[in-house]
């Protein structure tokens, strides 16, 4: 490869990782209230206090109460600083591997998609880990304030020191197998549906390569990738929300655990509590960025995704 080449192509790698991170902010930022209802609702009937039942407008109305709408956007920091990790790697790596797969067998089975699409996701959540441990430990935060007792973190690096501290620096990947699993089944869904989608819908001619085609494969993609992963969501939103005690202790012993405990004292459905928040939330959340994301790159003179 001549020297030119090459740099033509780290740049390319370049413009689409920042290109990518800016969708990804504006994305998160738009719809992080969504994600916060639903953590919460995925927390309620851990304790005892909890046992009346919650919707998501009765959680939303109560935050706001509580602590004003500024309290929507409790954890936001870190769920931008995971996305500047996240997203990125997942995104620019499916691409990549998309790439080579196509250039060496000609065509990209679905299937291929998928496997591609959530091994991208499992690199991309190993690293992005400790910032998704800290935006769940904040988002929980609020519901101690609201049940009267203090908050556990100032902060998102106040987070990361008392973690680290009192967990030992492992802590910081607490929960990553639940969390790999979710990332797998999120972006197997996700990415392998959006492109699918989008190729089906543009050779069917229901839409050009335009807004209208985003839109549609985004909304496919959003239902499929809820629909996979909230099991896995809400057990890694458990597991990650449990800090150890003084005496070592833990509600949760492993992902299993967890998930046998929450079926037994909840029942089936509660392995998909926030199956609509978080619908509501991946809808919108991929509509913003794959809408963004698409006319960014048109914009950075990157072809369509």
């Amino acid at each position: 490869m001549k020297p030119g080449h090459q740099n033509v192509g780290v740049d390319s790698a370049q413009t689409k990782v920042l290109v990518t991170s800016f969708s990804a902010m504006v994305a998160e930022t738009t719809t992080f209230p969504v994600d916060l209802i639903k953590t919460r609702l995925q927390l309620h009937g851990e304790s005892l206090s909890s046992s009346s039942p919650a919707s998501a407008f009765r959680v939303g109305l109560g935050i706001v109460r509580e602590q004003g709408v500024v309290g929507l956007y409790s954890g936001l920091s870190p769920a931008i600083i995971r996305h500047l990790f996240y997203t990125p790697i997942r995104i620019v790596g499916y691409e990549h591997l998309r790439s080579v797969v196509s250039a060496d067998n000609g065509s990209f089975s679905v299937v291929g998609k998928a496997v591609v699409g959530g091994a991208s996701g499992v690199v991309a959540q190993i690293i992005a880990s400790p910032a998704d441990l800290v935006k769940v430990r904040m988002q929980a935060d609020g519901q101690r304030m609201n049940q009267g007792h203090q908050p556990r973190y100032s902060g998102p690096f106040d987070a990361l020191n008392k973690i680290v501290r009192a967990e030992g620096f492992r802590g910081l990947w607490k929960g990553v197998f639940p969390n790999i699993q979710r990332a797998f089944l999120v972006n197997m869904g996700e990415l392998a549906c959006y492109d699918h989608a989008k190729q089906f819908v543009i050779r069917s001619r229901i839409a050009d390569d335009n807004v209208y085609a985003h839109t549609l494969a985004s909304i496919i993609s959003g239902l499929a990738a809820t629909s996979l992963s909230c099991p896995a969501d809400v057990v890694k939103t458990r597991m990650m929300n449990q800090a150890a005690k003084k005496e070592g202790k833990v509600l949760y012993n492993s992902s299993y655990d967890c998930l046998v405990k929450t079926v037994k004292v909840e029942g089936t459905r509660a392995l998909w509590k926030g199956f609509f928040p978080t619908w509501a939330r991946l809808g919108p959340w991929q509509f913003v960025f794959w809408v963004s994301y698409e006319k960014f790159r048109k914009f950075a003179g990157l072809s369509s995704f």
